[in-house]
């Protein structure tokens, strides 16, 4: 037996319906009871929060279940927002185990802690090579904790997930495990045996200028690049740009921070994307959204609709390219709420485009505060990306 994946959506107003509506496809493409369960519920439904668990466990009977609520879902080929949607994933997953885990914040292990701290968190032996999905409430859970704890306990395992979205304060977001609803916190699921999972990250920008050298910095402020203040450097940049490009420093200028320093040429995945946070005019300085090591090298970058589509076209071909027509089974998208309609001012953009790329493989997700993938070796909370889970047989 292979494994197969099934995704299924609904905008059904009615919460009993929309459920029914999901579960009836996906036990129609399956046959049978899942051994995973994914699902994402919009906040339109939050009144229902409680009963999503016992609703699809009554009508499918997943082995395992695991979802959070959301700005927007994905699923069925369709990206549902800014009204009322359900998205249901579930998967036949032949010798492969599985094991769901939740953490709050006051029970994570400290960053001194050895690798076994985490280990007994989510009862997983590194031995068995588990990939993650993880899910988090982002007003409860420090996520960037967690991920560089899991990173250093399980370095080889892809970790791919979202923060929840939908609410807009403390206990208002719902995370589902299995018969449980939680309010705060993390769910997650370990995968092991025979699977494996891509990961694909899409950052949505493209580099400007040249990459330069940090000579200075302190923090998370960036003092010199190229022994010279990053203003002075940018407004150099500045100069040489077409007008359009011009525009978007004012509004939509980001920073690459190249991840792998073994790597002399730097392509679109070697940069994490981070935001310029704030300015200093006088001393010609810039901080940014993560701390800086002198030596290491950057590069500033622009984002908008059509390098965000580049982007992803891009990646998602490098993805096909390196893998050769892999037989990904099936997928998961956590995709910022700034994309979708607002960024593309169309529906179902990243879930067409992935298809074109990939094929007709399922595909779930939802929309989120945050995504959670890696870029090169190294697992990161990301804004304004999409992040892919493609799940395939190891063997």
């Amino acid at each position: 037996m292979k494994m197969k994946w099934s995704s299924a959506s609904s905008d059904n107003p009615v919460f009993e319906s929309a459920v029914e509506e999901c579960c009836n496809r996906i036990l129609k493409e399956l046959k049978t009871a899942p051994d995973l369960a994914i699902v994402f519920v919009s906040q339109e439904h939050a009144s229902s929060y409680a009963e999503v668990t016992s609703w699809i466990h009554k009508l499918i009977k997943p082995k395992n279940l695991i979802g959070c609520s959301a700005g927007g879902v994905i699923g069925g080929g369709k990206e549902i927002e800014q009204k009322t949607g359900i998205s249901l994933t579930a998967a036949l997953l032949p010798d492969v185990e599985i094991t769901p885990f939740f953490a709050v914040n006051d029970k994570l292990p400290d960053m001194d802690a050895r690798p076994k701290a985490w280990h007994e968190l989510t009862t997983l032996s590194p031995e068995k090579s588990p990939q993650f999905i993880l899910l988090a409430d982002p007003f409860s859970f420090d996520v960037e904790h967690f991920i560089k704890g899991m990173d250093y306990a399980y370095a080889r395992s892809t970790k791919v997930g979202g923060l929840a979205s939908g609410a807009r304060k403390p206990k208002e977001n719902a995370l589902f495990l299995n018969q449980e609803t939680h309010h705060e916190g993390l769910v997650g699921v370990g995968l092991s045996g025979n699977i494996l999972v891509d990961s694909v990250v899409a950052q949505g920008c493209r580099p400007i200028g040249e990459p330069l050298v940090v000579t200075a910095c302190d923090g998370n402020v960036l003092l010199e690049l190229d022994e010279e203040p990053p203003l002075k450097v940018l407004e150099h940049i500045y100069d040489d740009l077409p007008p359009k490009d011009q525009e978007l420093v004012k509004s939509a200028l980001f920073i690459g921070i190249v991840m792998d320093p073994t790597h002399d040429d730097h392509a679109r995945g070697d940069y994490l994307i981070r935001n310029i946070v704030g300015a200093d005019p006088e001393k010609g300085i810039l901080a940014i959204g993560a701390d800086l090591r002198e030596g290491q090298t950057v590069q500033f970058h622009l984002r908008d609709a059509a390098t965000s589509e580049e982007d992803l076209n891009h990646m998602l071909g490098d993805y096909v390219s390196s893998k050769n027509q892999n037989g990904a089974a099936g997928g998961l998208l956590f995709s910022c709420l700034g994309r979708g309609i607002y960024l593309y001012g169309s529906a179902d953009h990243d879930t067409i485009a992935f298809h074109k790329s990939v094929g007709d493989v399922p595909l779930g997700g939802f929309f989120c505060n945050g995504e959670v993938g890696p870029v090169r070796n190294s697992t990161y909370l990301h804004g304004y990306t999409s992040c892919f889970g493609i799940f395939r047989e190891k063997n």
